[in-house]
């Protein structure tokens, strides 16, 4: 474990996997994690994760993935001297240029483009930049909400009233971006929150071969039963077993304390309790000096109605003194006002006997799938997660019998892949 991950360890617990899916010849998702390597970088910066999902032929879809979580995570933590919504747009601008000027090199990478979805943890709270239909989720107790607009066809038509909410037409295809990273010269970039953060507070951050087979209310279940760990292993296996047409990214956060470092660099201490402070412009103290002379000089004439007003305006330039040099800085740049929209959409997670016994037909399924393809699981670490889950289900405790249920897929799921040396014929192992 590296030192910057072990200063946080007590306060977020975080995972994040990739898988090829069952149906593409290579993985054409990227995701990074960076996470702050002191208190003070937290402060000014804070946690910063990422997914893409590329687009274009041959090996250009892998490469301007891979481009946006580089350039964009590398942008915004090198941007100190602008506030982080300014530093985000300015990071997407900056990969969305690398990405376009390398296509425009080269005609295999012409066209190529890439979905991005950040997700910043700051002392001011969540943050995210968004482009494309990759998506960034929060669960909070009960409440799964996708906090991030798709922009894709059908939301966008959705969005502007051509069709009712829930029912999209079947000629509409379903697959159509409407704004990406590298494809144009330019990009326009979303801004969400900042949303306050809760200790519990999870986030999922996914490309779309997640959220095309995974349903909103199993995601928010899976999240609220299982560790990140446990949740990307299982979010994973979910949308393969339903075909796993695409690539499959899956990044999960969940705040778990105090954001406060442990084990990494101390900050200097402060030589003393003066507050900070910056230096004052040279018309404010000409306007100080010259209205503090204008109204002695009134004075010292028995003017004292002109020496009054000229008082007044040495008042105020006093407090604008003040206020550029102890007042707050552009850091202080959230003022309470959230940008963007979001939350887009929200939900119950799934949860209670219904949703264990859906789970329970997976398992007995993909039980079955391994049992026809004669690989060699081992049944009794199987079995024990069935008679703990069994257990759980006397006393009521769901949450139990789901959590036990999804690590019995997971586990006949990881035998399977060792078992098999080529993708199923058929369309999924559930049929």
């Amino acid at each position: 474990m590296g030192e910057t991950t072990a200063s946080w360890e007590h306060c977020l617990e975080h995972a994040a996997a990739s898988d090829i899916g069952l149906r593409r010849a290579n993985n054409q998702d990227s995701m990074t994690v960076a996470l702050a390597n002191s208190q003070e970088t937290w402060l000014k910066r804070g946690h910063l994760f990422m997914v893409a999902d590329g687009m274009g032929a041959h090996a250009a879809g892998e490469l301007a993935s891979k481009i946006a979580t580089d350039v964009v995570a590398l942008s915004y933590c090198k941007l100190v001297e602008l506030s982080p919504p300014q530093a985000v747009l300015e990071a997407f601008r900056d990969a969305n240029e690398q990405i376009y000027d390398r296509a425009q090199a080269s005609l295999d990478f012409k066209g190529m483009g890439t979905t991005g979805t950040l997700l910043v943890l700051l002392p001011e709270g969540a943050l995210l930049g968004h482009a494309g239909d990759s998506r960034a989720y929060r669960l909070r107790g009960e409440r799964f909400e996708q906090l991030t607009f798709d922009h894709s066809l059908v939301w966008e038509m959705r969005a502007a009233g051509q069709f009712p909410e829930g029912a999209i037409p079947s000629h509409i295809p379903k697959n159509i971006i409407t704004r990406s990273l590298g494809p144009n010269p330019s990009v326009q970039a979303d801004l969400e929150g900042p949303f306050p953060l809760q200790i519990g507070d999870t986030f999922l951050l996914c490309s779309d071969g997640l959220s095309g087979e995974v349903a909103d209310k199993e995601m928010g279940a899976i999240l609220g039963c299982l560790s990140p760990v446990e949740a990307v292993r299982a979010l994973i296996d979910l949308a393969n077993l339903r075909g796993g047409p695409d690539n499959i990214t899956v990044l999960v956060a969940r705040v778990t304390g105090a954001q406060i470092a442990e084990g990494g660099p101390p900050l200097p201490e402060p030589e003393d309790e003066q507050p900070a402070t910056r230096p004052i412009s040279s018309l404010v103290w000409t306007l100080l000096g010259v209205c503090v002379l204008t109204c002695l000089g009134f004075a010292a004439m028995g003017h004292f109605l002109a020496a009054a007003v000229a008082a007044l305006g040495a008042v105020v330039s006093a407090i604008i003194a003040l206020v550029q040099r102890y007042g707050s800085d552009q850091s202080a740049w959230f003022a309470g006002r959230l940008l963007g929209k979001g939350p887009y959409t929200a939900c119950s997670r799934a949860a209670g006997k219904e949703f264990a016994g859906r789970v329970a037909e997976i398992v007995r399924e993909v039980r079955g799938a391994a049992k026809n393809e004669k690989c060699d699981v081992d049944w009794d670490t199987v079995d024990a997660f069935e008679k703990h889950a069994t257990a759980a289900e006397e006393k009521g405790d769901y949450t139990r019998v789901i959590r036990e249920r999804f690590r019995a897929m997971s586990f006949i799921m990881e035998q399977l892949k060792h078992h098999r040396h080529k993708p199923p014929d058929d369309e999924s192992v559930l049929g």
